[in-house]
């Protein structure tokens, strides 16, 4: 969680939307991120944190796509740090 933003990935949650992916919440709002290139997959967030989480995973993504093979194998998966 950062700026009002949490971030969630889910275990097996590879089926729908077929690319590793990060689930974003801020508010009411809700918005799927692809890892590999930080676009929205679906769903809507105000820009100015779209941008915000974008920024975060090009620092992190090395370590999503690791988090994302642990969850697709249903493995526990490490706490990545937030934006600060």
């Amino acid at each position: 969680m950062f700026y009002g933003l949490i971030v969630r990935m889910f275990f097996f949650d590879g089926d729908r939307h077929h690319v590793p992916h990060i689930h974003v919440e801020f508010g009411e709002m809700n918005a799927v991120f692809c890892i590999e290139d930080g676009e929205i997959l679906v769903g809507e967030l105000p820009r100015q944190k779209v941008r915000l989480v974008q920024a975060w995973i090009e620092l992190h993504r090395e370590e999503l796509l690791a988090d994302w093979k642990l969850a697709m194998e249903g493995s526990e998966v490490f706490r990545i740090e937030p934006l600060k």
